[in-house]
């Protein structure tokens, strides 16, 4: 009678060399971090997917709109006014007689625009403040505290109409510039906190053991170790960026005709919403959708980025 328990294990044996042979030097030697690990763990998110697809169209007709449509959202015929989807027209025309179409795709690249300078503007200068006093702390952390405690207890939407209505003009920089204003506090609380817990570990103080200067520990070896807080943070406060400025549009104190954006479309919209519901209709749910989409690369990003969720 054949001994059928060696044969097995010799299988597992053979199944097993197999596999490692099939790995190649280049994998075997690989250094496994945070970023590769992540990465790995995206790629097999449906979710990072989808929202990456759908940021990217839209990056793509915010920068050519004319990719989408060829009418102008400046082309008004009155005649036309909130007619709803006819031929070659299949969003309807708003109260101007403006094509709803032309102007939801234009509409786009105000509002990205606006998500993705606040984002970059406000990442650069709260991890550049946050990061400094987190590394140096004495007077320096306790002048930023203090001044993030002033930020913070400004609500930015209350700030905002304030602000902006004594401000004219109510253009894009505008707008950048104080959501920014408001916005790098939270980034420069998370950068503090990752760069103080990033320099208590074990290879930073070996680093300063071996002489190593404060700026090469700080650029080569906890920057790099305090990003993935950060980038996941403002990751999802771009949508929330988004979401901001069309509330300041439809208040009236953000952007500003002739700009088009989203928030305008859907101020202009809302006393018509009985009578022309689709001027509403398609604006309000493009913004959701881009807000939805930021919302949810930002999850898959945390999930990924955070080893407490692995």
């Amino acid at each position: 009678m054949p001994d059928t328990t060696n044969s097995t294990v010799k299988d597992q044996e053979a199944t097993t060399l197999d596999a490692v042979a099939a790995v190649t030097p280049a994998q075997r030697d690989a250094p496994r971090s945070l970023w590769n690990d992540a990465w790995h763990d995206l790629r097999r998110k449906p979710i990072f997917y989808v929202s990456s697809l759908l940021i990217l169209f839209l990056i793509v007709i915010s920068l050519w709109p004319s990719l989408m449509t060829s009418t102008s959202p400046y082309a008004c015929d009155l005649s036309k006014s909130q007619l709803g989807p006819t031929g070659g027209h299949p969003f309807g025309f708003d109260t101007q007689g403006c094509d709803v179409y032309a102007r939801t795709i234009y509409g786009a690249r105000a509002s990205v625009a606006v998500g993705i300078f606040t984002t970059l503007g406000a990442t650069i200068l709260g991890s550049v403040l946050g990061g400094l006093a987190g590394f140096y702390g004495g007077w320096w952390d306790a002048i930023l505290s203090r001044i993030s405690d002033i930020f913070f207890g400004i609500p930015i939407l209350l700030g905002g109409v304030v602000f902006l209505s004594v401000i004219k003009g109510g253009s894009i920089t505008t707008v950048v510039a104080f959501m920014v204003l408001l916005g790098w506090p939270q980034i420069a609380r998370i950068a503090r906190g990752a760069v103080i817990t990033a320099k208590q570990q074990d290879y930073v103080q070996a680093a300063r053991a071996l002489g190593a200067s404060s700026g090469r520990m700080l650029l080569r070896h906890i920057a790099p170790n305090a990003l993935a807080p950060v980038i996941v943070v403002a990751t999802i406060a771009l949508g929330t960026y988004i979401s901001l400025e069309a509330t300041l549009s439809f208040l009236g104190v953000g952007l500003k005709p002739p700009t088009v954006s989203w928030g305008i479309d859907i101020s202009q919209a809302s006393t018509m919403i009985r009578n022309a519901p689709h001027m509403l209709l398609w604006p309000a749910g493009a913004l959701s959708i881009t807000v939805l989409a930021f919302i949810m690369l930002g999850d898959a990003v945390r999930d990924a980025l955070d080893p407490k969720l692995r």
